[in-house]
């Protein structure tokens, strides 16, 4: 009780929702420039009160997203309507259980209060207590009833609450979820869907701001995908849960309030497709979930400094889509990898295998990664935020490695 008090008043405690430039629409990049300003997630400017250090310059504490500078009127203009990205998820997730009686919620909080970031709020009265069903604070338990339904023909979504909390059912995940389709000789096939929030938030402490996409990276049978925008959020929660596989999908506790223009008409995401975020031809960005925005605001001042990088957001973390990765090195010969995962044993050292694995005569320059330090996130908000990659690492890091 006292964890869904704590995130209850995260995501009651103010904010701006924040128009990030639309990098895709449908199914084409358009990746436009447009003038940006960073914000906190709480909706106030930033400002300069750090000191420059040896970490690369001014740090721009919790910079999160890039506003437009586009009037509002054109926004408006365009087809689709505007979501923020937990509503976003929930729209995917309320279309899917229209059209499949079969899908399924279970979880903590998930009924009738509408989940701890609100992404099941209307569902229960909606759809009625055994499809959207309230759990007690059991995660194991939860986790294997939701893996044992999947079994058996349902399609269920498992939401922990937080990522965290989802180690308590770390044994169900890997030896039920990712392996019974093998070990029962393909017998049974496990379409569950395991969501929820993760990532370093606003001083939630260090069990509450855990970053386990390489935990779950190791296990056998699972795929793994993380969103980014409202747009890639649906897409990927209807295609997660359409899929025959057993699926974890990440989200960002500071990302749900982000908003963007989604098309009126149904689509779905590639469960194993990045996504080309910005073309450039100097060197290659890759990122993922927050560090999108922390990339694109450094890109910014890569430009104006004569720089052209070309940013991709990798959203499969399991498996990589090396095709979209590989096209992109042979043409820029340099590899930039900016993760909010640690680093001993993240998705940048596994990405960075891969890449060494397939695409080591096209390199020019050493990869490169930039990740989180090898340490619990602390509380104490600026402690907090000297743990995790910032723009100005990422500027001096892409200056380091075009020389």
């Amino acid at each position: 009780m006292a964890a869904s008090l704590q995130m209850a008043a995260l995501l009651s405690a103010p904010s701006t929702p924040i128009n990030p430039d639309k990098l895709r629409f449908g199914s084409i990049p358009v990746g436009r420039k447009v003038s940006n300003l960073i914000v906190r997630s709480d909706g106030r400017m930033m400002t300069g009160g750090f000191s420059p250090s040896a970490r690369g310059g001014i740090l721009i504490p919790s910079a999160v997203a890039a506003k437009s500078d586009a009037p509002a009127s054109s926004t408006s203009s365009k087809p689709g309507h505007e979501l923020l990205l937990f509503e976003a998820l929930r729209e995917g997730l309320e279309e899917e259980m229209d059209r499949d009686p079969r899908v399924c919620v279970m979880g903590e909080d998930v009924g009738h209060y509408g989940g701890s970031y609100k992404v099941t709020k209307g569902l229960a009265t909606k759809y009625g207590d055994l499809r959207v069903l309230d759990t007690p604070i059991a995660e194991n338990s939860f986790t294997g009833m939701g893996i044992g339904a999947a079994m058996t023909g349902l399609r269920p979504i498992v939401e922990g609450m937080n990522m965290g909390f989802l180690l308590l059912a770390f044994n169900q995940i890997s030896n039920n979820c990712g392996m019974l389709h093998y070990t029962s000789g393909g017998q049974f096939k496990i379409p569950i869907v395991i969501r929820g929030p993760g990532g370093v938030g606003r001083q939630l402490g260090a069990e509450h701001s855990q970053r386990l996409e390489s935990y779950f990276q190791s296990i056998p049978g699972l795929q793994m995908v993380a969103c980014s925008t409202p747009y890639n959020a649906k897409g990927l929660m209807k295609a997660a849960i359409r899929s025959e596989n057993p699926v974890v999908l990440f989200e960002h506790v500071l990302l749900y309030n982000l908003k963007e223009r989604i098309p009126d008409e149904e689509y779905i995401c590639c469960l194993e497709e990045a996504e080309m975020v910005r073309p450039g031809e100097h060197v290659t960005i890759l990122t993922y979930s927050r560090m999108r925005y922390h990339v694109m605001q450094a890109a910014k001042t890569l430009v104006n400094k004569g720089y052209d990088p070309e940013v991709i957001d990798i959203r499969s973390l399991k498996p990589f889509d090396l095709y979209t990765i590989g096209n992109s090195i042979k043409k820029t010969h340099r590899v930039l990898i900016v993760e909010e995962c640690m680093r001993t044993g993240g998705i940048g050292a596994s990405l960075r295998a891969a890449i060494i694995d397939n695409f080591w005569d096209y390199l020019d320059a050493p990869i490169m990664c930039l990740s989180s330090q090898d340490v619990p996130t602390p509380y104490a908000g600026t402690l907090e935020e000297w743990t995790v990659v910032q723009p100005p690492q990422i500027v001096a890091a892409v200056e380091q490695l075009c020389q």
